[in-house]
């Protein structure tokens, strides 16, 4: 009999001293057994000369990983940070409930992913401290703020962070990652990326890309701000909220393609009195264009369809990365156009099911297939 049923409650009365993060994940294991991953933390509020956090905490570590098994409840801790002194000191207060990470089996091990609490945190903080000259720390010349798309998601300040499979700038090979888009403080265009990567020995490593100061880079607000002002987008809208339907705006998804951005956004109407909206339009923007279609595949084919090249805008990484060979390119846009399309639906069925792995492999090859698409421009 489990008293203690909800998982996170029993990570908790298990190890009292930590505090956990509040996205627990499930995953699969080689045989088929479910098991649950919590990010736990070391914290404190008495680390000397460190910036506090609103609760007063300036230090914070992500020293354990706890696997709760699904079925039977079994709770084991793993010690993924042996250089923390706090969780040294609690191994030894408690001796034998926490294992070392190389205990950890491999079919779990592999889906150890990097916590979102944690680099929340870290975006906002560095957000300031990516300023490394004195004089611009002092006055602040060059603050970041996470982006919003209006005021009433100001608080909401992980709104635009993603999860994806995507092979990064000048690496050979896709990986999974947990991106997060950087503007100016007080403008709405894009500064910089940051991405905290998971797999293998590149777990844990943060990788920034700024955008050059010289090029202007939309950002989320900007982007909203140029489908509201199209003629053509915000008369269908407006007549659609007219006729006794509810236009619905999705999430405005930011993809990385090659060294560019791409916004989709899929709009959604729902009939007075129904329950289930219904896609209706897909809005595609890139750089300083904005169509929307009824489909993602017919969306590309006007962005990039015929269209004359332009300047990919250039990114520039704050570590060096080996050279990535170039990828092939279909005979036919249109394939390309239809593949991307393909792609998307797929994501988006991932999405609603809660399958973030597939949600973010199809984001990758997504971007894959608009990279090649763009190429051919």
């Amino acid at each position: 009999v489990l008293f203690n049923r909800e998982v996170a409650r029993r990570a908790e009365l298990a190890f009292p001293y930590v505090e956990f993060d509040g996205d627990p994940y499930m995953v699969i294991r080689d045989n088929g057994e479910l098991v649950w991953i919590l990010d736990a933390y070391t914290s404190t509020d008495r680390y000397p000369y460190s910036q506090r956090l609103e609760d007063g905490t300036n230090y914070m570590r992500n020293s354990i990983k706890v696997v709760v098994d699904a079925y039977n409840g079994t709770i084991t801790g793993y010690i993924a940070d042996p250089s923390d002194p706090l969780v040294i000191t609690y191994s030894r207060i408690f001796p034998g409930t926490l294992r070392r990470i190389s205990e950890m089996p491999a079919d779990i091990r592999k889906h150890v992913r990097y916590p979102r609490d944690l680099y929340r945190i870290q975006t906002i903080l560095y957000a300031t401290y990516h300023m490394d000259q004195p004089a611009s720390f002092y006055h602040r010349e060059d603050q970041w703020q996470q982006p919003t798309v209006n005021r009433e998601q100001e608080a909401d300040t992980d709104r635009f962070m993603r999860h994806l499979v995507m092979r990064l700038p000048d690496e050979p090979r896709a990986e999974y990652i947990y991106m997060a888009p950087f503007t100016p403080r007080g403008k709405d265009n894009l500064a910089a990326w940051m991405v905290a990567r998971n797999d293998g020995d590149n777990y844990g490593r943060l990788r920034v890309y700024r955008f050059p100061r010289q090029s202007l880079v939309y950002g989320p607000r900007q982007i909203a701000a140029r489908i509201d002002q199209d003629t053509e987008i915000s008369r269908q809208l407006t007549l659609w909220d007219q006729r006794g339907s509810q236009v619905i705006r999705g999430e405005l998804l930011v993809i990385p393609v090659e060294k560019a951005l791409l916004y989709v956004q899929p709009i959604y109407l729902r009939a007075e009195g129904g329950k289930i909206p219904e896609l209706k339009r897909v809005v595609v923007a890139f750089q300083n264009r904005v169509v929307m279609s009824e489909t993602l595949e017919s969306g590309l084919a006007q962005l990039f369809g015929g269209a004359q090249p332009t300047t990919i805008v250039d990114t520039t990484a704050v570590s060096d990365t080996a050279t990535a060979p170039p990828s092939p390119v279909p005979v036919s846009g249109q394939d390309l156009a239809r593949e991307a399309q393909t792609h998307y639906e797929r994501a988006l069925a991932a999405q609603r099911a809660g399958n973030w792995a597939l949600y973010g492999e199809e984001i990758r090859k997504l971007g894959e297939a608009l990279g090649r698409l763009n190429s051919r421009r």
